[in-house]
């Protein structure tokens, strides 16, 4: 069996959620390695590979329309 702490978060049952999420690193060097492999599995799986497509550009192209509209219009 997988311990508790190396379950995905798909993987854990909704009553194990508050154990689950007591277990996580909110530190800052811990927030940045998680955002550092989220990267990393974004860029293996739609930038990195053999046969290219417009599929990981074009979602990074989508992120920064929508975020730079946001920043544009203060009243939404």
């Amino acid at each position: 069996s997988v311990l508790l702490k190396d379950t995905k978060l798909l993987d854990v049952k909704l009553g194990q959620l508050p154990t689950w999420l007591a277990m996580r690193d909110f530190t800052p060097g811990g927030i940045a390695g998680a955002l550092r492999r989220g990267y990393d599995r974004y860029y293996n799986k739609y930038i990195n590979v053999k046969k290219g497509g417009l599929a990981g550009v074009s979602m990074v192209l989508a992120g920064y329309v929508v975020v730079s509209y946001i920043w544009s219009y203060s009243h939404i």
